[in-house]
């Protein structure tokens, strides 16, 4: 029920791909261009995502075809906990195990963590991750995925012989993943000189400072006009001669069609498919270092995996012990698909899915066919 008293009727959808390792995991997205078909790919992702990273989880995916931006958080409240009373069958720490995604955040999570609890008549804290702190969620949660990010371009760099003080680095998205990624990498030296959002990118090649960006779009909802900088459109933004490209915005940015204008030396993939097969073998051909995404943006479901342990615990960890165990699984896997792909002569990303996919054959070869 809306504020205004009508009744309205959303589509909404929960997919799981593969259990073979463990339950099911992965995002809750609000978005008015969710379809079926993209739920499916974004599970089947997660289910790599997990398996190259090695934690026991499947994949899985859920959204709701709405516009969030135009909605009250008392009609998003009604309208999460609706949903979550619709999958319930489906979810639960054993079971599937959703967290935020695109438009969605902690308090969506709260919300589906009391209707869940609330229908079964006690509180199970580990149904869902990216919740609150206070109802169990994790410390590190909140910039897991970034920092994952910028733990891969570290070692990128390093491959590279990049040194990432100074380096260039251009930023398309601007949400939790984008901004954060930024902040990260300019405390570490790095000069950002373009960052974009929904609306349209700015640049300074100079350098842009990003506590004033994230401050400028606090107050006025977007980057443009964001003094020092001019504005660029996202597609002119993905052209700028950098050391590094991190598109952290929505999928198919990439393309066959604009893949060859791209003049970065590192692309790390902070955002879910953001690249499209013709556009990642056309920078692949111009010598690009690809980090892909379900190595670059693991981040999140990793934390998430120490979120859902301390929760079936009740044992929780400082933020500081959270990220140094993320840092630990971000750099080992990042060497073990770099060793993978220079072993075996492939790209980044096929070696990550080599071992995804080799991990998942094992498991579902020893568990064996029932009946």
């Amino acid at each position: 029920r809306m504020d205004n008293g009508e009744i309205r009727v959303f589509e909404g959808y929960r997919v799981q791909h593969n259990i073979a390792r463990g339950p099911a995991k992965g995002g809750i997205r609000y978005h008015p261009n969710v379809t079926l078909d993209q739920m499916k790919a974004l599970a089947f992702l997660m289910t790599w995502k997990c398996a190259t990273v090695n934690i026991p989880y499947g994949g899985g995916k859920g959204g709701v075809v709405c516009d969030p931006k135009s909605m009250s958080q008392g009609e998003l409240e009604r309208l999460t906990r609706r949903y979550a009373s619709e999958i319930l069958v489906m979810i639960g720490p054993d079971r599937d195990i959703p967290a935020p995604d695109v438009n969605t955040d902690s308090q969506t999570m709260a919300w589906i963590m009391d209707t869940y609890s609330m229908t079964v008549g006690h509180s199970i804290l580990g149904v869902v991750t990216g919740k609150p702190v206070a109802l169990g969620g994790s410390r590190g949660r909140d910039e897991a995925t970034a920092r994952g990010c910028w733990y891969v371009i570290r070692e990128a760099c390093k491959v590279k012989h990049i040194h990432l003080n100074n380096a260039k680095v251009v930023i398309q998205g601007f949400g939790g993943v984008g901004n954060t990624t930024a902040r990260l990498l300019q405390e570490d030296g790095a000069k950002i000189i373009a960052l974009s959002d929904s609306r349209g990118g700015v640049v300074n090649l100079k350098g842009i400072d990003v506590k004033e960006a994230v401050q400028h779009k606090q107050r006025t909802r977007a980057l443009e006009g964001l003094k020092g900088t001019e504005p660029i459109s996202n597609a002119e933004l993905l052209e700028l001669k950098c050391d590094v490209l991190v598109p952290a915005a929505l999928e198919n940015q990439i393309t066959l069609g604009n893949a060859a204008k791209i003049n970065a030396t590192i692309v790390a993939e902070a955002a879910n498919a953001p690249m499209t097969p013709g556009g990642d073998e056309v920078l692949l051909k111009n010598g690009s270092f690809l980090s892909p995404d379900i190595l670059c943006n693991a981040g999140g479901v990793i934390v998430s995996y120490f979120e859902w342990v301390q929760d079936l615990q009740g044992l929780f960890w400082t933020e500081g012990e959270v990220n140094n165990q993320l840092e630990k699984i971000m750099v080992r896997t990042f060497k073990e698909v770099h060793d993978l792909s220079q072993k075996h002569k492939i790209n980044m990303r096929t070696a990550a899915y080599v071992q995804a996919v080799g991990r998942v054959a094992d498991a579902s070869k020893v568990r064996g066919l029932f009946p």
